[in-house]
């Protein structure tokens, strides 16, 4: 039987009063299908038209009223505006809670102060504080909030939210996920957990799973940027490529300013008319496996060896980088060598050059330079991760086995941009990360 629909404007614009009993019933009518988050979107235009016309007493419940509504809206600019002209705990609750969504953790502490001493409910805004805290970097002082609400609050999905997020921060993900499900088995609309969730199986490859917390975030607004951007490359990574470009156009509509949006967009719509083959991938994999064949691996004599080896050249796919007269310009190398080279390539359907004529489309190992000093070594051995790329690339520096800066600075803009679903927003991110640290792609 079809739950009934929540009458959102009977909640918030046939009554007077909003308080703090009537959120619940919001958020459940939100969760109701996008027909409620239209309705949501008329209830503003009529409360808008009223605050116009109402007289000061009136004025500071209806901005209260518009506060919320903007809050879930994902409107945050507009609700910080509406709620400061109200007055009254449940204003300053929500006000807290949206100045944590724009990140203005100062603000939503003085916030959460004067919903307390108004008379809000003390536990909801202890949890509240805990996760500003958290999010400035006090873990311990955070931990000591939960430590005092512990006992009272077993049942409470925000503690078990607030809690799995010091876990988090802690490095400790198993009791994250712990908390973080309890917090769900409580409150399964619990938005802030069902994407912590989605995010840790996300990073954990675990896309199915990942995609579902993330869709399920989608029916519990405010919905952050960071669920459709995430959410858009998992369906990207899965080939559901107009799943994809919804979440993208969603993303752009609602910040025509956001470039990375529409960027996004277009390679995912372009993406919807591209040919793939399962079995060219294949064949291009075995392709890939000969070219990392070491050298070591066959019979040579210990002058072509030696000559190889002052020429750092270790795989039959480096033996595809040079030309036949570089090799002969190297000491002691000779036709004899050469010779002995070419017999080898055949045998395995190469041949020297050939990745040169083809546009030095082939991966190869990133091998640390000898003449670099010791800070240049420490630096290119560092992990890419450092880097905080977002979604898209750090995926295509993990398809592409790149796990250090070293790795990443012996690559090409062409061999990055052959990656999938690494577009020209993705190489100008990484190139713009890189300069900061004072490196470069190879050929820059």
């Amino acid at each position: 039987m079809t739950e009934p629909l929540v009458d959102l404007k009977a909640l918030l614009v046939e009554r007077e009063e909003f308080e703090g009993s009537m959120v619940s019933k919001l958020r459940e009518g939100l969760s109701q299908g996008a027909n409620q988050i239209r309705a949501l979107k008329d209830i503003n235009d009529i409360l808008q038209k009223r605050l116009a016309a109402a007289p000061p007493a009136q004025q500071k419940k209806l901005h209260l009223k518009l506060g919320v509504v903007h809050h879930y809206l994902g409107h945050m600019a507009l609700a910080v505006e509406h709620l400061k002209q109200s007055e009254g705990p449940l204003a300053s609750f929500f006000l807290g809670r949206t100045h944590v969504h724009r990140g203005e953790f100062d603000e939503a502490l003085k916030a959460f102060e004067k919903a307390e001493k108004s008379g809000y409910a003390a536990q909801s805004v202890q949890f509240q504080r805990a996760g500003v805290l958290r999010a400035q970097g006090d873990i311990a002082q955070a931990k000591q909030i939960l430590a005092k609400v512990k006992d009272m609050a077993a049942h409470n999905p925000e503690y078990h939210y607030q809690d799995g997020s010091v876990a988090e921060a802690e490095g400790d993900t198993v009791r994250a996920v712990k908390a973080y499900e309890r917090a769900v088995e409580l409150d399964p609309s619990h938005s802030a957990t069902l994407f912590r969730l989605a995010f840790l199986n996300d990073l954990a490859g675990n896309d199915d799973e990942a995609i579902s917390y993330y869709e399920r975030c989608l029916k519990h607004p405010p919905i952050g940027k960071g669920v459709l951007y995430n959410l858009g490359v998992l369906y990207e990574d899965n080939e559901r490529f107009d799943k994809a470009a919804e979440c993208f156009r969603r993303l752009h509509k609602a910040d025509p300013l956001d470039d990375r949006a529409r960027l996004f967009c277009k390679d995912a719509e372009a993406a919807m008319t591209m040919y793939y083959s399962p079995d060219e991938e294949q064949v291009s994999v075995q392709f890939k496996q000969v070219m990392e064949t070491p050298i070591t691996d066959f019979e040579l004599s210990v002058r072509s060896r030696n000559c190889l080896k002052r020429m750092n050249i270790r795989t039959l796919g480096d033996l595809t980088r040079v030309n036949e007269p570089q090799l002969l310009a190297s000491k002691n190398f000779g036709e004899t060598s050469l010779d002995e080279i070419k017999i080898i390539m055949n045998a395995k359907s190469l041949r020297i050059g050939q990745s040169l004529d083809q546009g030095q489309q082939y991966e190869f190992r990133y091998r640390p330079q000898s003449n670099l000093s010791p800070e240049e070594q420490a630096m290119l051995g560092k992990p890419v991760s450092e880097l905080n790329l977002s979604v898209r690339a750090r995926k295509c520096m993990n398809r592409l086995n790149i796990a250090t800066l070293g790795e990443l600075c012996q690559r090409t803009t062409d061999e990055l941009l052959e990656a999938k679903n690494f577009g020209i927003t993705s190489l100008n991110e990484v190139k713009e990360k890189l300069t900061l640290m004072g490196l470069k792609l190879r050929g820059d």
